[in-house]
Order: structure tokens, then C-alpha cells, then sequence
């Protein structure tokens, strides 16, 4: 490597040093700014989440604090109301609108992530004798096929399981006790698969829809660098 200083070797490039840097500065603000904002996306929709899966159970103390239903009741399958079934399986279906706009979170993340990916390796192929000079690379993803859209055991990915699993126990429960049938535990765990099967099934495909979408028009007739 040469004995000139990371200044010298900077003012030596054919390109300013505060056009080449601020390229560097504006690549690390986007990506931190992109997990930023993912990551507070879904936590507000897990808080909304569990929010509405937990209206239920406020009702329910609710009622039976103020003598509408017997609290005794509530211990017995037979004796719970089926207005409250009612309620569970309401917010049950309630929580699946911030489970779906927690895949839309998921999905604007890796789009966005995958643009800065691509622009960056515009700029990375044509710098690339200069990062040389410098006997130095960006630290940052090139790639714009990078993040992969379903990642299972990823945070976004384990948190869509998790809330694919409740939902679907708050419908099975609340359907299940809304037309009176009886709570056998097999038939119970089956109902639930299926439901959180469907639940991970719309998540694996809105998630992947990226990777079969139409490109869009390029009049010019320029090459694409995106796959």
C-alpha cells in the first residue's frame, strides 16, 4: 500500500474528494435510514398487534367486574357467552390487517434496500480504479439482488410466524366456541395449522412477488444492471 496519507491519496483521485465522499456519507445515511425505518414499521404494527389480540381479555374483566357475566362462567367452555367468542374471533380478524401491513413493511425494506443496492453499483463499477487508489472498498452491499425477500428465521420472518400462530388460534378458539362444538384438542391444534398455514402462505407469496414482477419500460434501450 503507499506511504501517502488517506487525504493525499483523496486529493490525487480524478474525481473531487467531497464528491467522492459525500457518495459515501449519502450510502451510509440511506441504509441506516432504511433499517430505521423498517424496523419502527414493525415494531408499530406488532404494538398494534398486540393491542387488538389483547381486547378480549380487557373484556372480559370488564364484564365479569362489573357482574355482566359470572366469573364462574368464564372457567367453563359450555358457559362462556358467545358474544365473547364473538369478540375473539372479531379481533382475531381484526389483527390480520397489521400482520399484512407488517409484510408491506418487510417488502419496502428490501425494495428500497435493493434500489440503494443498485445505484450504488453504478457508481461502485465506474469508482472502481479510484477505490483501488486508495487500497480501499465500500463497506455496503453491490448486490441488488440483496436482501433476499423470505427470510423464515430472520426478525421480520420469526415475528410473522408468531402472529400467524395467534391469529390463528384467536379464529379457531372463536369460531369453534361461536357454534357450540366441542373444544377437542386435536381438532383444535388441526384448525390452527390450517389457519396459520394460510396466514404464512399470503406471507411467502406478497414476499416473493418481487422476483416475478414485470420491469419497467425502458425506451432508451439502456442496459440493466438489476436481476
Amino acid at each position: 500500500m503507499s506511504a501517502e496519507s488517506l487525504p493525499e491519496r483523496l486529493d490525487n483521485l480524478p474525481v473531487d474528494s467531497k464528491e467522492f465522499l459525500q457518495l459515501v456519507s449519502v450510502d451510509f445515511t440511506g441504509t441506516y435510514n432504511v433499517y430505521l425505518s423498517a424496523k419502527d414499521e414493525r415494531l408499530k404494527m406488532t404494538r398494534l398487534s398486540m393491542s387488538l389480540l389483547s381486547a378480549p381479555f380487557a373484556a372480559a374483566i370488564a364484564l365479569a367486574s362489573t357482574q355482566v357475566v359470572d366469573p364462574l362462567a368464564l372457567t367453563s367452555w359450555e358457559k362462556i357467552p358467545e358474544y365473547l367468542f364473538a369478540t375473539v374471533v372479531a379481533f382475531g380478524l381484526l389483527s390480520v390487517l397489521p400482520f399484512l401491513r407488517l409484510i408491506e413493511a418487510v417488502n419496502a425494506h428490501m425494495r428500497t434496500a435493493r434500489a440503494l443496492n443498485n445505484f450504488r453499483l453504478l457508481y461502485v463499477v465506474q469508482l472502481k480504479d479510484h477505490f483501488s487508489a486508495l487500497g480501499w472498498s465500500p463497506n455496503l452491499p453491490v448486490d441488488p439482488r440483496y436482501p433476499e425477500t423470505y427470510a423464515p428465521l430472520a426478525w421480520p420472518g420469526i415475528n410473522v410466524l408468531m402472529l400467524s400462530v395467534v391469529n390463528s388460534a384467536y379464529i379457531a378458539v372463536g369460531t369453534l366456541g361461536l357454534f357450540g362444538a366441542d373444544p377437542n384438542p386435536a381438532v383444535l391444534m388441526v384448525v390452527i395449522a390450517l389457519l396459520a398455514s394460510v396466514h404464512y402462505f399470503v406471507y411467502y407469496v406478497r414476499a416473493n412477488v418481487s422476483r416475478q414482477r414485470r420491469l419497467p419500460q425502458n425506451p432508451f434501450h439502456f442496459p440493466n444492471v438489476e436481476t
